[in-house]
């Protein structure tokens, strides 16, 4: 039994130090060619259209969609349905990117030969230099031979190549575009992704669902406004409607006396409370809250308040 466990790790740190060969030997590819390919790309009106065929298509279909998602414009197309219509997706705006081990795939024939009849521009990836893909393209990316990590030579280091490649020209094209986590939270709306960059201002509490009350509002009427909002705490503004405090359960706690119920907001409240911009990321907010150990931030826009955030309405929409 030991002698079968020590057999299958050996094979996986091969398979893995193989692989790990293969992408240090990317460097090589970063030359010339690496930048004309990003500002091509860069220039480029249209989209990115991928393709390949096999393991290299499944790449490509993983390229096309980290490109889209990183502000890229991208799509793949399978070449064998490019055979059969699809070819009408690709345009004289747009790039199109081929990858190929061996650079011979006949099924990329008719791709290759529609974009050299529209003067379509070709990026290619493959690890043939002497190839027809290779001699195709406009712009070439030759990756390096590194052996493949299986004896009966199937893509294992090779596809590993192509989708480190491929990720480094869609981060190189995201980084020039200046493209950030508001763009990318733009793209990933739903899971995760998308609650991570929630904005205050999508999930904050507006209008009449904001607890305020006047400095000189008495405590009856700090306490029926604190019940009836239900989040705990509320805002204390002046007359010019600026935030200028906040009244909590525990400052209720702390000043409970015998003419409670006659002194202002202004007595009990505390002063200079934190706010937030409705820009703020909700996860920035969360991380406030719990270093300030609070449960709710007032929302300020050119000192005024516009709404209130509570813990539980960052949790109900993922923010977590």
């Amino acid at each position: 039994m030991q002698d079968k466990k020590n057999r299958y790790i050996d094979s996986a740190v091969k398979t893995i130090n193989y692989e790990i060969e293969g992408l240090k030997s990317i460097i090589n590819v970063l030359d010339k060619n690496y930048i004309d390919a990003i500002d091509l790309i860069l220039q480029c009106k249209g989209r990115v259209i991928i393709s390949g065929m096999g393991k290299s298509g499944h790449i490509a279909n993983k390229i096309a969609a980290t490109m889209a998602s990183t502000g890229t414009p991208s799509f793949f197309i399978h070449p064998a349905e490019a055979s059969h219509g699809d070819l009408g997706m690709i345009t004289k705006e747009d790039v199109v990117m081929l990858l190929s081990n061996s650079g011979e795939t006949k099924e990329l024939r008719d791709i290759i030969f529609y974009c050299k009849r529209f003067e379509i521009p070709i990026i290619s990836i493959v690890r043939k230099a002497d190839s027809e893909l290779a001699n195709s393209a406009n712009i070439p990316l030759i990756l390096s031979n590194a052996a493949e990590a299986s004896k009966i030579n199937a893509p294992t280091t090779s596809t590993t190549m192509m989708l480190a490649l491929g990720d480094a020209i869609a981060i190189s094209l995201a980084e020039a575009k200046g493209f950030d986590s508001e763009n990318f939270g733009v793209f990933h709306p739903g899971g995760k992704l998308g609650s991570a960059f929630i904005r205050v201002k999508e999930i904050m509490r507006k209008e009449n669902n904001i607890p305020l009350v006047k400095e000189n509002s008495l405590m009856s009427e700090v306490l029926l406004e604190m019940t009836s909002k239900h989040i705990g705490c509320t805002g204390v503004t002046n007359s010019e409607g600026t935030l200028v405090g906040i009244i909590t359960d525990g400052d209720l706690r702390r000043h409970i006396k015998n003419d409670f119920l006659q002194l202002s907001a202004s007595e009990i409240m505390t002063k200079n409370p934190l706010e937030i911009s409705p820009e703020t990321i909700a996860l920035e907010t969360v991380v406030l809250m719990n270093k300030k150990s609070i449960t709710s931030l007032f929302v300020t826009d050119d000192k005024k308040v516009v709404g209130v955030l509570h813990i539980h309405d960052c949790l109900r929409a993922g923010v977590v």
